[in-house]
């Protein structure tokens, strides 16, 4: 599916170490979650107000199946991922990217959450990722699973706004710039927030 053809504006909103992992090397988040109140409000549940679907990889919806609650009530979530087995009616897996992308648009989708790093890679290496939000931890992890991934060209970016948050935080959305989408088709108008 070309961006041409896209009908729903693709957004991620992730934690992230000084040094760009979003997890430690066997996953943990601990460095994050420890230090999340601290932060303060960094607008993930004004943000989560306007997404009706979530498009996430196994690893990150294996971990979210570890918080002991379902947070993505009322949301669609669809799952990107060659090896997950599952009966969970809360989900839909995807084998490929072709087949996600048709379901998303099949299904209306409107406003799409990429979470987790595989995923935010995929989207934004085949230019599908619309806005990029990071709150960044004031924490080194020195090795761990990297947010950003090989890219076929360079991605321009535009930065939307940056703040300060508590604790150390600091937190910037940037626009991806249409001429580094494939084919650099505009991407639906962005929803207000």
């Amino acid at each position: 599916m070309s961006t041409a053809t896209r009908t729903f504006r693709t957004a991620v909103t992730i934690g992230v170490s000084l040094d760009g992992f979003i997890a430690r090397p066997d996953g943990d988040i601990e460095w994050l979650t420890s230090r999340g109140e601290e932060a303060g409000d960094s607008g993930f549940e004004e943000f989560m107000a306007g997404i009706d679907t979530l498009a996430m990889g196994r690893k990150t919806y294996e971990k979210v199946l570890t918080f002991g609650f379902w947070p993505y009530e009322g949301k669609r979530v669809a799952v990107l991922s060659t090896t997950l087995t599952t009966d969970d009616p809360r989900i839909t897996v995807h084998r490929t990217l072709d087949d996600l992308l048709a379901t998303l648009t099949a299904q209306g989708a409107k406003n799409v959450y990429v979470d987790g790093g595989l995923v935010v890679q995929t989207f934004l290496r085949e230019g599908l990722l619309d806005e990029l939000t990071l709150t960044t931890a004031p924490v080194l992890l020195g090795s761990g699973i990297p947010l950003f991934g090989p890219l076929h060209a360079d991605v321009d970016l535009t930065l939307d706004s940056a703040k300060a948050l508590g604790g150390g935080f600091t937190q910037a959305t940037y626009r991806v710039d249409r001429a580094c989408r494939a084919g650099g088709a505009a991407a639906p108008a962005r929803p207000p927030r």
